[in-house]
């Protein structure tokens, strides 16, 4: 495992790459680089130091687990937007080992951060898109007795986001419609639920064949 000054090093000279941040060049973060170095991450240039095509990769990751990470302590959790930017840079360095695209399909994919800028996309977000062509539909489009595999949750309001989770409805659950009228009412394990329509059409399903 990387060390979290060297995978914030590398994050810095990823988006000094692509997004045209300032360059930091402080004591800490050179000795990481430094160390980076001895790993192929970067190289040197001159008189500076200059990311490789093995650090992008690995820079570009750190960028979409910071970025997710904000989104999750927003949307999800309600964190202060004070303090969101510093809480993720902790965070991100939980979200590996697949942890990245597992937050990335509970929160539908999202394009951006909660400042606006873009998520790198990831594997699970090209398999999606595949999904979406093929066999995923909202919960609301499903007729009774149609059954299949909660795929994403595609909305950014926390409310509706942790009254989902408190029902079960996470990415990978096996679900049951029961009923499409008058109101949506699911099974989940031994349990029923009946939502909105405004609910439903945020659950998205990957249906049976």
């Amino acid at each position: 495992m990387i060390k979290p000054a060297i995978e914030e090093a590398l994050e810095m000279l990823y988006l000094c790459t692509t997004e045209q941040t300032p360059r930091v060049t402080d004591e800490e973060t050179q000795a990481a680089l430094l160390e980076a170095e001895t790993m192929g991450l970067v190289r040197q240039n001159g008189a500076e130091l200059q990311i490789t095509e093995a650090g992008l990769v690995l820079g570009q990751d750190v960028v979409r687990r910071h970025r997710l990470a904000e989104r999750l302590l927003a949307d999800v959790l309600g964190a202060n937007a004070t303090h969101l930017h510093e809480d993720a840079c902790l965070f991100e360095h939980i979200l590996q080992h697949g942890l990245a695209d597992r937050i990335c399909i509970l929160l539908g994919h999202p394009p951006t951060c909660p400042h606006g800028k873009p998520i790198p996309r990831g594997s699970c977000c090209e398999q999606a898109k595949s999904d979406a062509i093929r066999e995923v539909g909202a919960l609301c489009d499903g007729r009774p007795g149609s059954a299949g595999v909660v795929a994403y949750l595609s909305t950014r309001d926390n409310r509706e986001v942790q009254k989902m989770m408190a029902m079960g409805i996470l990415p990978g659950t096996p679900i049951k419609v029961i009923q499409s009228f008058p109101s949506h009412v699911f099974q989940i394990g031994y349990s029923q639920f009946a939502v909105d329509k405004l609910l439903a059409e945020a659950i998205h399903v990957h249906w049976k064949s």
